[in-house]
This record gives structure tokens, C-alpha cells and sequence, in this order.
């Protein structure tokens, strides 16, 4: 096949997998707002500290943070459209003695602490849900972070065919034909936690956004 022919191809593969979209939203009934889970929170170092923000711009320099469900356990749920893999922290694997698998394609990480290159080399199928009408499976590859107990991806936002609202901070998607729109934690609810008994001791690293420093640095502060 020439360039031409393929690129017509893909074309035409897009507008079908468009169409079928358009379909899905057509037929639903409802629409549906999940809003995070409650309970005990599975344990996790805070890192972030957050000052009080209006509502009407508390998620403008906002990650979409909310809370799932995992074996019964309140987890934090991070989902990170510039991120290409879905990830799951060690904390989550060993405190609720979740199975991994080897990964079949190792790689090291720079980013996610000081001390030098990190090696994933391994990976978990976990069920995860939030409220009572989102319920998935996805694949994670095992990393040491703290942030997240679970971080999901621009490839699991592609598959579900998820669409984000860039204003509210919110992640919708159909399921049965019924729209399912995942909120946002407020800025003030994204650390607090409920710890269970023997939880660890909190310890707190504070953190600002860049815009945030740089408005500080401007007026002076």
C-alpha cells in the first residue's frame, strides 16, 4: 500500500471510531456523577500541601486527584493524561499482598526520587472501583511512588474512551450506554486522610505548584 492509501485508511478507521462514539452518547439515558470514595484510607506518606482555593479555580492548577475502592480498601486515585503508563505504588502491592507478574519489558525511571535510576521490572492486574457503577481491571506497572496508591493513563483515557473537561476537572465515560462522570477531590480534601490502626506516622513534605512560585517571586514574597 502507498502513503496515500494508508493514511486514507486511517482516516477512514478514526471517522468509523468516531461515529460509533456519537452513537454510544446518543443512546444513553443518564448521566451519572461519581464522586470519590469514603472510608478508611489505605496508608500513604502526605506530600502535598495545599492552601484553601475559590471553588470556581481550585482545579484550574489542579491534577485530577479522587479515591477508589481496592479489595475494600479507600485508595488515592490520580489520573495523569501525560503519562503514558499506568502505574500502581509498592505501598498498595504490599499492604493488600496483591500478585505481580514479571514485566516483559523492563525500563528504569529517572524522575520519581534522588537516589539515581529506578528499575520496574514488574507489573499487577488490580480491580479497582468507584462508587457503585465503575468497576475496572487494569494492568500497572509496580513503581515506588508516593503521590498515588494507583496513577492512570493517556492509554487507559484512550481504550475507555474517556473524555475530560479541562474546566471542572472531570473525567467522563460511557458505560451500558449511561454516562459516567468521575469528580474531583477539592484542593483541601486531597490529603486529608482517615488513618486505620497501626498506621504510619504523617510526615509532610510542602510543595507549591511552579505558577504559584513564580507569582510569589513576581510580587516579591
Amino acid at each position: 500500500m502507498t502513503m496515500q492509501e494508508v493514511e486514507e485508511v486511517d482516516t477512514l478507521l478514526m471517522e468509523a471510531q468516531e461515529e460509533t462514539h456519537r452513537v454510544e452518547s446518543d443512546d444513553m439515558e443518564e448521566e451519572t456523577l461519581l464522586d470519590a470514595d469514603e472510608g478508611e484510607l489505605l496508608v500513604l506518606r502526605r506530600l502535598l500541601h495545599n492552601q484553601d482555593t475559590p471553588y470556581d479555580k481550585a482545579q484550574r492548577e489542579m491534577i485530577f486527584h479522587s479515591r477508589c475502592t481496592i479489595q475494600k480498601k479507600v485508595c488515592n486515585l490520580i489520573i495523569d493524561g501525560g503519562s503514558c503508563t499506568s502505574v500502581a505504588s509498592t505501598i498498595l502491592i504490599e499492604k493488600l499482598s496483591i500478585p505481580t507478574i514479571p514485566h516483559p519489558k523492563p525500563y528504569s525511571l529517572k524522575w520519581l526520587n534522588d537516589g539515581g535510576d529506578i528499575e520496574i521490572t514488574k507489573q499487577a492486574l488490580i480491580c479497582f472501583s468507584v462508587g457503585k457503577k465503575y468497576r475496572d481491571n487494569v494492568l500497572y506497572d509496580v513503581v515506588p511512588i508516593s503521590a498515588c496508591h494507583i496513577l492512570l493513563d493517556r492509554p487507559w483515557q484512550f481504550d475507555r474512551h474517556v473524555m475530560h473537561d479541562g474546566f471542572k476537572n472531570t473525567y467522563s465515560l460511557i458505560i451500558d450506554k449511561e454516562k459516567i462522570v468521575l469528580n474531583p477531590l477539592p484542593p483541601n480534601q486531597v490529603h486529608k486522610i482517615k488513618p486505620g490502626v497501626g498506621s504510619e506516622k504523617k510526615r509532610d513534605l510542602l510543595m507549591l505548584s511552579e505558577t504559584r512560585v513564580e507569582r510569589a517571586l513576581s510580587k516579591g514574597k
